[in-house]
């Protein structure tokens, strides 16, 4: 156990929590201490592909629209490794993802706050101290239980990320053994045992469902392609991409979008998904080339490409094959698929935060959907007599919108983080940041009433 309690505690290091500890670092009257369970960073290693790029412009790194004169930007790290000149000349705006690895790796190492190894096992809150106490396992090299240790926090950032999504029909299917059917944040370590396969299947029409459906063609000879590739989307759509339209990954708009009423949000972030939830224009148009140059020779490449549908149920035929039963969403028709391999491109859910702050339960005040009450700052809403503050990143898309997993909003919310908790503007933030006006009110803090549950430690007024 800690014998001085730190200022911040962080639970998680991905990008968001990494550039939350890289601008937290200069700060010397701040104490922090960032754990992750895993033995050292890593972000997606299983879409590391070669020609995949990160969807927001190298700007968008993990600190340059809050400080860029950081240590820790991007360019720093090109100059560190000799590559400026060449980065200069290569024009690249969007950088591959496997060089935005690279960079968040040289950024982890040099950063003394950050504890690998370590897995979070609950947070409570110690009325008598007025402080929490984080209670971890520390993991040795092969991930085993080594020792278990405890840190006392005045305040705590989860950045816990998140996790793949299986849908329930294909659920039973991912963990038996023989066919494949694996997720495709997997994808790499697995497409040697795929490109093996007879026939594949790839399940979701988003960008991940495009770049492996594209790897995949690229691998497999013309003639035989022997490719599936579905979806639930209405069409293989393009990622909203337009200027104006990237306005809604600004500060502006999710202040805007925080002050909205709760059932407004609610409605507001599944209407929008094309703002994330579509695929790359270059991807599809890389799609399109390859399945065109496989007709020079005459025929069509045989690959079958079907929106609108969803897949009801699935079952194994003997060891070697699964059967997918496959609903068309307009037609109201259905078939069957047979298929040796099936992918699941089915992206990623929040970690569920349920079990890791069981201790702090009593305290958390929730909205009528049940969900964690989010405060302009990034703040869960908590019961008055706890005086620390838990800030979420990543977790917030039900109060801030879908900006939330945005890597070009992570500099900016950890800044709003790190201002909150030193009560002052250590990291000035730009009063606007976009062309567009949301919204014909100027923007007031609302937050949304709290949803009576007999567990509350202290009664809390309807609107508070």
């Amino acid at each position: 156990m800690t014998a001085t309690p730190r200022d911040l505690v962080g639970i998680g290091i991905g990008p968001f929590n990494l550039s939350l500890a890289a601008l937290a670092h200069p700060l010397t009257e701040l104490d922090a201490a960032f754990y992750d369970q895993r033995p050292h960073f890593t972000w997606h290693p299983g879409l590391l592909l070669d020609d995949a790029t990160v969807q927001v412009p190298f700007l968008a790194d993990l600190v340059t629209l809050a400080d860029p004169t950081s240590p820790w930007t991007f360019l720093n790290h090109l100059r560190a490794r000799e590559r400026l000149y060449p980065f200069y000349f290569a024009e690249h705006f969007h950088i591959r993802r496997t060089e935005y690895d690279a960079y968040c790796r040289w950024v982890a190492d040099q950063l003394p706050a950050l504890h690998f190894g370590h897995h979070v096992d609950a947070v409570r809150w110690n009325a008598e101290r007025e402080l929490f106490e984080v209670d971890f396992t520390q993991l040795d090299a092969d991930g085993e239980a080594e020792a278990l240790g405890r840190t006392l926090a005045k305040n705590i950032v989860l950045g816990v990320g998140t996790e793949p999504f299986v849908p329930d029909p294909l659920r039973p299917l991912v963990d038996t053994p023989g066919v494949p059917v694996i997720h495709s944040d997997d994808y790499l370590t697995h497409r040697d045992t795929l490109l093996a396969a007879d026939h594949i299947t790839v399940v979701g029409t988003g960008q991940s469902g495009a770049e492996v459906f594209l790897d995949l063609l690229r691998r497999r000879p013309a003639g035989r392609e022997r490719l599936h590739w579905i979806g639930r989307t209405e069409a293989f759509a393009p990622m909203e991409y337009s200027k104006l339209g990237l306005e809604h990954f600004t500060p502006d708009h999710t202040r805007y979008f925080h002050a909205l009423p709760e059932a407004v949000r609610d409605r507001l972030v599944p209407a929008q998904w094309q703002l994330h939830k579509g695929i790359d224009a270059a991807t599809i148009a890389a799609i399109h080339d390859e399945l065109y140059r496989r007709t020079l020779a005459g025929g069509w490449p045989d690959t079958v490409l079907t929106p609108g549908v969803r897949v009801r149920t699935a079952g194994r035929l003997g060891t070697a094959r699964i059967e997918l039963h496959l609903e068309h969403t307009r037609q109201d028709t259905r078939s069957r698929l047979t298929t040796d391999a099936v992918v699941l491109a089915t992206g990623h859910r929040p970690r569920p935060l349920d079990r890791l702050l069981a201790g702090l339960d009593p305290y958390l005040r929730r909205d009528n959907s049940d969900r964690l009450r989010v405060d302009e700052n990034f703040r869960l809403d908590l019961d008055p007599s706890v005086t620390g503050a838990v800030h979420v990143q990543n977790a917030e898309t039900h109060t801030h919108g879908v900006g939330a997993p945005d890597l070009g909003l992570a500099a900016w919310r950890s800044a709003t983080i790190l201002n909150s908790l030193t009560g002052k503007d250590t990291y000035p933030l730009p009063g606007r940041t976009a062309f567009t006006t949301f919204g014909l009110e100027p923007h007031t803090r609302q937050v949304p009433p709290a949803r009576d549950r007999a567990t509350r430690l202290t009664p809390l007024a309807d609107g508070t």
